[in-house]
């Protein structure tokens, strides 16, 4: 019988180069969390930008995946593909009297004179948002579109980072689901993506905790299912660096040509904390072993060294 209670995730990569280290410990996790539960997989392309994506990236992300053992269950199509699905729900929006043009300029929301948060985001204070006709004609170019937040305060109990709370209203203001050229941004898009592949489980990055609760309100408005969410701590270099793409620390281009599937998960397990010696192991072995438990909150600073 089929267990109807086993989650359902995602691993949801951009294309735009090769997996770097940061990316392969989310993937990583991300699959043994739905692995260690007899769970399923979706895999997504979000090509979102498709001046930095390619389909040949994409291409060396499935081949990089399965060469570490993790598998998939389903491919969605690319966010590239599916404007037309987006645009149902941005009516969707637009019907329920939620959305208004804005054409505040990126100097505008960045000025020091809008209100920002402790970490330098900025927090926005609603300039457009009760313009009347004749003001917004003045303006001459296309606008983004932002959605009207509630004063209301949302909270996503992580199994990563803990208990988190936002008032989406003071700690972000009301936000952009679609830019001023015409294309879906990241929280739209990737709300829709999950609510129609029926997500249960996201896991990623700790740096888009705070992105969770903008999801939540809009799975709220379209009548999604609210995941669990997963946020894993970020790696780090050992001088603090944040691996990136753009850096080409250690991605599996180079990796592959160096090292083992097994060597490279046996060093991020024993980093995040999972098992007790950086000896090789599988992502299989690994699975059944697994705990949210036992993973790290905190950065994890790798040794770039220890792969070779």
């Amino acid at each position: 019988m089929k267990n109807t209670t086993a989650p359902i995730g995602r691993f949801a990569p951009t294309p735009s180069g090769r997996m770097h280290l940061g990316n392969v410990f989310a993937a990583l996790i991300a699959w043994l969390s739905v692995r260690s539960r007899g769970g399923s997989l979706v895999l997504r392309m979000e090509d979102l930008d498709t001046q930095r994506t390619s389909g040949e990236n994409a291409a060396l992300l499935r081949q990089d995946l399965l060469w570490l053992g993790l598998d998939w269950d389903a491919e969605t199509p690319p966010q590239s593909q599916r404007s037309q699905v987006y645009d149902r729900y941005f009516e969707q929006l637009m019907d329920q009297g939620l959305l208004y043009p804005c054409y505040c300029t990126r100097s505008q929301l960045h000025s020091v004179n809008a209100p920002h948060l402790s970490d330098g985001t900025y927090v926005y204070p609603g300039t457009c948002r009760e313009l009347t006709s004749q003001q917004r004609k003045a303006f001459d170019r296309p606008p983004a579109w932002r959605v009207k937040v509630p004063n209301r305060l949302w909270t996503v109990e992580d199994l990563g980072q803990g208990t988190y709370r936002q008032n989406l209203s003071t700690d972000c203001g009301d936000f952009v689901v679609r830019r001023a050229d015409g294309v879906y941004v990241y929280q739209l898009a990737v709300t829709v993506d999950d609510g129609e592949a029926g997500v249960t489980e996201v896991v990623r990055g700790a740096d888009l905790l705070s992105s969770a609760p903008r999801q939540m309100y809009l799975q709220e408005l379209f009548g999604f299912r609210q995941p669990t969410y997963g946020h894993v701590p970020m790696l780090l270099a050992a001088d603090g660096r944040r691996l990136s793409k753009r850096d080409r620390d250690l991605d599996l281009g180079f990796l592959r040509q160096h090292t083992t599937p097994e060597t490279i998960i046996g060093i991020l397990a024993h980093a995040a904390g999972l098992t007790h010696s950086a000896q090789p192991i599988s992502a299989k072995e690994l699975a059944s072993q697994f705990s949210w438990e036992l993973l790290s909150r905190d950065a994890i600073y790798l040794d770039t060294q220890a792969f070779f």
